[in-house]
């Protein structure tokens, strides 16, 4: 999807920093990153996601603010703030995802952090579409220990915090990927492909035309016939469960999961970014391997 984003120049940032509270940041932590403790490497993330990620390697080592938090929030529309830009300005370390999904994220640190060290999830991914990589848990290991090399060149007395941090995080992902690849092979339809790559991982079948999805992702009109057509794989029962993204919410997936109710097929909900008291990355997600276990079985 398109991020619709509004830039501030950097005089407009200059004369604002000072007069921003924390009530006008979109980030998740209060103090922020630019007033990180001392000895605390100060840290912005473009989403909770990849703040959680950076938390689990670094601990208390880190400083993080991710610049979206809020779980009703859609990513895709977010529009930075002046204090957003000033937390980037101040940042030892951005993390952003990448491959068009924060874009809003990459001009401002074009802008205000060019010193910074950056890590972009989709460049690391290796993939070359679908940028929702944060559901691929093989890329989210290589964020870690991409993140614990980075933490590590900015704080050498911590490197084998960080290095820790990103190993044991690596093996709570193990179990996480073994969980998943116990799910028994099943079709489903999804409102939007957000977890595609946990699906393949965990060999569901996504069955939902192309047509669908795509007017989700890009926030046009769903064809009549594309919508007809994913209505009638849940109402036949074509598919074994509705997996919904309740981050983007319309009419049209409204529909879905009013027809998925009528026909009794369990529907998932999964999200872009952590939800409300969710701090983690692992506990976030696996509550969702576990409800997408309990909706499809086991092998």
């Amino acid at each position: 999807m398109t991020v619709r984003t509004t830039l501030i120049t950097a005089v407009a940032v200059l004369g604002l920093t000072t007069a921003c509270g924390s009530a006008d940041q979109g980030g998740s932590d209060s103090s922020g990153a630019a007033d990180a403790p001392a000895g605390a490497v100060s840290v912005v993330a473009s989403t909770n996601v990849w703040g959680s990620v950076v938390k689990a390697v670094g601990g208390s080592d880190v400083e993080v603010e991710a610049l979206i938090d809020d779980p009703s929030a859609d990513p895709h529309s977010f529009e930075s703030k002046p204090a957003d830009i000033a937390a980037v300005a101040g940042a030892k370390l951005v993390v952003g995802n990448g491959g068009g999904y924060d874009d809003f994220f990459d001009k401002i640190v074009d802008e205000s952090a060019q010193a910074a060290k950056r890590v972009d999830a989709f460049a690391l991914s290796g993939k070359e579409e679908n940028e929702h990589v944060w559901y691929d848990l093989a890329t989210v290991r290589k964020v870690a220990d991409k993140v614990a090399e980075e933490l590590s060149a900015i704080a050498p007395d911590k490197k084998d915090a960080f290095t820790k941090g990103a190993a044991d995080f690596g093996v709570a992902l193990d179990g996480l990927t073994a969980k998943a690849e116990q799910i028994k092979p099943a079709k489903v339809v999804v409102t939007e492909p957000v977890p595609a790559y946990l699906l393949e991982l965990a060999g569901v079948e996504d069955l939902t035309p192309g047509e669908f999805t795509e007017a989700i992702e890009n926030e046009t009109d769903v064809p009549v016939a594309a919508a007809a057509a994913t209505g009638d794989l849940i109402v036949n029962k074509q598919v074994n469960a509705l997996i919904n993204n309740t981050q983007t919410e319309n009419a049209v997936t409204n529909d879905l999961v009013a027809k998925a109710g009528t026909a009794g097929l369990p529907v998932v909900g999964m999200t872009e970014t952590l939800p409300e008291g969710v701090t983690g990355y692992v506990e976030w997600m696996t509550k969702q391997v576990d409800e997408l276990t309990a909706a499809l079985g086991t092998k």
